[in-house]
């Protein structure tokens, strides 16, 4: 089993910035893909970026393009999301989530079915 848990949501307004990080504990993480998850309310959830189990490919988003940045620490056993140039329409909870069934291989996975664990969600709000 493996534990994640997200921060560094929070208010902020639009233009800024704001750093989410995904910390693994119960197993590591350095071998699986990971991803992060948005859900806005009455939504569904939807990818926003992945990245693979060595760091090497990652995968976004159209509507992140260019402002946001996956990137991963294996020896740290932490996952993080840089988000800058934030818009209201990316308010959402965002959920960092991984996978139990390959490792060392594979990845970035851009769908929900293709993780087994998730954490419990941050809040981010963007203001106009």
């Amino acid at each position: 089993q493996v534990q994640l848990v997200e921060s560094g949501g929070g208010l902020v307004q639009a233009g800024g910035s704001l750093r989410l990080s995904c910390a693994a504990s119960g197993r590591t993480v350095a071998g699986s893909a990971l991803g992060w998850f948005r859900q806005a309310p009455g939504k569904e959830r939807d990818i926003v970026a992945a990245i693979n189990w060595n760091g090497q490919r990652t995968y976004y988003a159209d509507s992140v393009k260019g402002r946001f940045t996956i990137s991963r620490d294996n020896g740290q056993n932490v996952m993080y999301l840089q988000m800058n140039s934030l818009k209201p329409e990316d308010t959402a909870v965002y959920y960092c989530a991984t996978r139990a069934r390959e490792y060392y291989s594979g990845g970035p996975y851009d769908t929900v079915d293709e993780y087994d664990y998730w954490g419990q969600g941050t809040q981010v709000t963007v203001s106009s």
